[in-house]
């Protein structure tokens, strides 16, 4: 069973990330990702990213991701 430690690791590995915070009970996960990755894509370019980021183990290992995606300049508007 995946940990919320490791899915915050395979974002990581994947994506140079400012922040992110991963929780979820090794089925279905909510992250918090934040990324200048994200600037000026929209929340479907965003999410793409991080599902690219993450692979084979979205159809594999990950059966659910919810996720909150932020630039670093809406982040710190927060």
């Amino acid at each position: 069973m995946v940990t919320p430690e490791q899915v915050k690791t395979y974002i990581e590995q994947g994506l140079e990330c400012e922040f992110v915070n991963v929780a979820g009970d090794g089925h279905h996960f909510e992250a918090v990702i934040v990324s200048a990755a994200f600037t000026g894509k929209n929340k479907v370019q965003q999410h793409q990213i991080v599902y690219r980021a993450l692979g084979d183990r979205m159809r594999e290992e990950i059966h659910a991701l919810s996720m909150q995606t932020h630039t670093p300049e809406d982040w710190a508007k927060r």
